[in-house]
């Protein structure tokens, strides 16, 4: 369900500039920094990088782009 929300311009404005660089429409960009930002909230000692890295990990294995860890 969409609801409309007021944001300040200037938010709005940087998450046009940052979204036009990832090719993310400005919600798509404001929904992205509200999901790293939940979870960094909820892991305080992940780092920025860390996350991301997660979140790719799991779109990796959800489109099944991954190969087992050969120990030894």
């Amino acid at each position: 369900m969409a609801t409309t929300v007021k944001l300040p311009d200037k938010l709005v404005n940087e998450a046009r500039r940052f979204g036009s660089i990832y090719s993310r429409s400005t919600p798509k960009q404001i929904e992205y920094w509200m999901h790293i930002g939940k979870i960094a909230e909820e892991n305080p000692d992940l780092s920025y990088h860390f996350i991301k890295d997660i979140l790719l990990a799991q779109a990796e294995a959800k489109d099944e782009e991954v190969t087992p860890y050969q120990f030894g």
